[in-house]
């Protein structure tokens, strides 16, 4: 489906949103940055938080965020609608002692973050990117810009290469990003220069590896958006474009924002849905609204969570790896995620109600589901379910090349996504 001029340029600003997110620490002060300048308070979790109503507020713990708009009238029994996405994306991560190189090389020492695939990495310029602990206290985000390389093996020198490549984890993942001795080089220097310190007050760092070039519209009828981190920054980006959009109108429900980092690690952190983030910060809103647990619990029973994450589109290439009847197509909408093995928390109840939403954005929607014989993923769904007992539907986008270092998106489908999630927040 051909895009329209809205949903082009939603997809320039998701552009922008992810050349400012190459790290979940980025991506949760992007998320900060965005409620900040359309009036969102930001708070502190060691401080106390304010008790009116009508507010739009926003806190980062580590690498996510959460942001919520309170009705002008809620009450203790206001119900609660989560918009859940991650911030995090399969790649790399910089090892202690990162700098390391052979044979005139530098090299950087990263492990394996999740599960990339790993053969989409070379050949293209990356950086570095993450957080960096000072002596002082401070916690300063880096960005080096386009700095290191993952070089293939030429052909000539691997004349079965195209018969299949496996790369090994160790020793052939290490990118390059100089040349000279390494006992008198420091990855690190690059990276406190990156962020304007000294790299002799670095005590700790959190740094990955990401796709350096910008995201890209490009096709038949700007139909393709083709950039690094799709998977969660999509359904981020949604999420804090809806959010911050929103007018804090009486009668609606309190909506949410949360975005988790560690979802392709499975989520158990103190900043992954598997963590308590979501649930401290819901205990103190409605505590401030004079809400008891019985009463949080009556709340909950009417709320809402869409847990926004990128799904398969059939691949026109491998259409034997998908069900042979449920084939979602890039530009034909969002995805409802169903599984009988409650890999996804959807259910009848919550299919009738995304189908609800998305007929009242005017938008087509699709489902998914896998084939029997390909192993299902999950998503941050079943585990919000389970923490919270909130009832939860498992949403998204169908992508290409998911958990590759650049995934492709249909255009229309971001911004699609979008408008759902603003119809689901005023419900």
């Amino acid at each position: 489906m051909p895009a329209n001029q809205a949903a082009l340029d939603h997809a320039a600003d998701l552009a922008d949103f992810i050349s400012a997110s190459p790290s979940s620490y980025h991506a949760a002060e992007e998320v900060a940055r965005r409620a900040e300048k359309v009036g969102f308070t930001r708070l502190r979790e060691q401080d106390a938080w304010p008790t009116q109503a009508g507010g739009r507020y926003v806190v980062v713990r580590d690498g996510a965020a959460i942001a919520w708009v309170v009705p002008p009238d809620a009450a203790a029994k206001t119900p609660v609608h989560i918009f859940g996405a991650h911030n995090d994306s399969p790649g790399f991560k910089l090892k202690p002692q990162p700098t390391t190189g052979t044979k005139g090389w530098l090299q950087a020492a990263v492990e394996v973050y999740g599960g990339p695939l790993l053969n989409s990495w070379l050949d293209r310029e990356l950086k570095l990117a993450g957080r960096l602990a000072l002596a002082d206290g401070r916690v300063v985000l880096a960005d080096t810009g386009a700095m290191l390389r993952l070089p293939q093996l030429a052909i000539h020198l691997d004349r079965g290469v195209n018969s299949g490549l496996e790369l090994d984890k160790q020793f052939q993942t290490q990118p390059v990003w100089g040349l000279g001795d390494p006992t008198e080089a420091d990855l690190l220097a690059e990276l406190a220069a990156s962020a304007d310190v000294d790299a002799a007050d670095i005590r700790g760092y959190d740094v990955v590896i990401a796709d350096a070039a910008r995201g890209a519209v490009f096709g038949k009828d700007s139909a393709f958006f083709a950039s690094g981190r799709l998977d969660d920054l999509a359904s981020v980006h949604a999420g804090v474009v809806a959010l911050t959009a929103l007018e804090t109108a009486p009668g609606g429900p309190i909506a949410v924002l949360a975005a988790f980092d560690h979802e392709e690690l499975g989520s158990q952190s103190r900043s992954g849905a598997a963590g308590p983030f979501l649930e401290d910060v819901l205990e103190r809103v409605y505590a401030n609204l004079g809400a008891d647990t019985s009463l949080r619990r009556q709340a909950y029973a009417s709320s809402w969570c869409l847990s926004s994450d990128v799904g398969h589109s059939v691949h026109p290439n491998y259409v034997a790896k998908h069900d042979p009847v449920v084939q979602p197509v890039l530009g034909s909408g969002p995805i409802l995620k169903i599984n009988a093995n409650q890999r996804y928390a959807t259910d009848a109840v919550g299919a009738a109600a995304w189908s609800s939403w998305c007929e009242s954005a005017g938008i087509a929607a699709q489902e998914f589901v896998s084939n029997n014989t390909v192993p299902c993923g999950s998503t941050i769904g079943p585990i919000t379910a389970t923490r919270l007992g909130i009832r939860t539907v498992d949403v998204g986008i169908p992508i290409l090349s998911m958990h590759s270092a650049r995934e492709l998106a249909g255009v229309s489908d971001l911004h699609d996504l979008t408008r759902v999630a603003s119809t689901f927040f005023r419900d």
